[in-house]
């Protein structure tokens, strides 16, 4: 058949063809209003990590911050990239699930067939941003104009999306406070064997001063031996990190080959003090025997202490970020319960629907045409 003809076809019986599809429209639209299953949701925006926010230490080592971040406070506990997957995870859903009560809503006997369903329903999207929307498509039953309450649908639907963002906020507290933990024991046992070592270097200098009556070094020197004992500490400090980045890390780890990079440097520098073979801070050659002995002594104080006031500060922080009870994510705007539902739209799927009603019937008539043609042929 050409388009003329079934042009011609559709016009002789288009007020059948209207009549079936103005009569499907109207079944469609009272389906849709009365029977269909209608579903809201209540979106939640969430932003990125801020740097001001974020933990500092050498927790930060174990989350995989840049090498810098140790000495400058910065850290980031997770990405919005990060912050995707932990929302998608089973431990958030089921929190979302317990909170919510969701094995009745879902009408369900088991928990993980409530989290399978949820997780279906759960969408998400990132914008260039980092900011996270998230919402959750929360569906009445059939007939929901007598068996559903519709105020209670969009009251559940804001109720799951802001959970999800307390589940967020739960993981990542106690992924924070789990990293700070090891680091503060990590910490605290450097603190425990550099106290003992302090105390020893403290006694043998004291009882060096009282049998030789040395008090002091010269000025000059005692600078000198400042300077060298706080770059000797900064060394100590690098090496820390990197024992307690390594044996969790590949050998090509970013952060780690930084840090390595940086204890090179410092030993670069620190070589420039004259070091000599027994690793002390200067070779004093022009130093009588008496003064180079106190020399060492004093260097060895004054490292010991530099390490020890370093250890002390850290041991702090990572206590306070073990046990800080803040959240850890910013809401931008907190879920509210929708006006409308976002299904089914009743304007638009009733005219796709009748659309395609439209096309089904006029083709049932072209091919009966059609075959009406083949027939007449035929016998004649």
């Amino acid at each position: 058949m050409t388009l003329h003809d079934i042009i011609h076809v559709v016009i002789i019986n288009w007020k059948t063809i209207l009549r079936i599809t103005i009569g499907s429209a109207i079944v469609i639209f009272f389906y849709l209003w009365l029977i269909s299953p209608v579903t809201y949701n209540a979106p939640v925006t969430v932003l990125p990590p801020a740097e001001a926010d974020q933990i500092s230490g050498l927790g930060s080592i174990l989350s995989g911050s840049g090498a810098g971040d140790f000495l400058t406070g910065k850290f980031a506990p997770g990405n919005s990239q990060l912050f995707i997957q932990i929302l998608k995870s089973r431990t958030a859903a089921e929190y979302v699930v317990r909170k919510n009560n969701l094995i009745e809503f879902y009408n369900e006997e088991a928990e993980y067939e409530a989290i399978k369903k949820l997780q279906n329903d759960l969408s998400m999207d990132l914008s260039k941003e980092g900011i996270i929307t998230l919402s959750v498509n929360v569906s009445t039953g059939f007939l929901p104009k007598i068996f559903s309450n519709s105020d209670s649908i969009k009251n559940l639907s804001a109720h799951i999306s802001n959970s999800y963002v307390e589940a967020l906020d739960s993981i990542n507290r106690e992924k924070v406070s789990y990293k700070a933990k090891r680091a503060r024991e990590y910490v605290e046992a450097q603190i425990l064997q550099t106290k003992t070592e302090l105390d020893s270097a403290e006694i043998e200098l004291m009882e060096f001063q009282k049998q030789h009556k040395t008090i002091s070094l010269p000025e000059q020197l005692t600078s000198v031996i400042q300077s060298a004992a706080k770059l000797k500490a900064e060394m100590v400090n690098t090496e820390i990190e990197i024992a307690l980045l390594e044996p969790n890390s590949r050998d090509d780890n970013k952060n780690l080959l930084a840090l390595k990079k940086r204890l090179n440097q410092l030993q670069r520098e620190y070589e420039k003090f004259d070091i000599d073979s027994d690793d002390y801070l200067l070779a004093f050659s022009n130093v009588p025997e008496l003064g180079m002995k106190l020399s060492k002594l004093y260097r060895n104080v004054k490292v010991k202490n530099e390490v020890y006031l370093l250890l002390q500060q850290q041991y702090y922080k990572e206590k306070i970020q073990e046990n800080r009870d803040v959240p850890t994510i910013d809401i931008l705007d907190e879920a509210i319960p929708p006006k409308r539902q976002v299904s089914p739209r009743l304007g638009y799927n009733t005219a796709v629907g009748s659309f395609f009603v439209l096309l089904i019937v006029s083709l049932f008539f072209v091919i009966k045409e059609k075959k009406i043609s083949i027939f007449r042929k035929e016998k004649s």
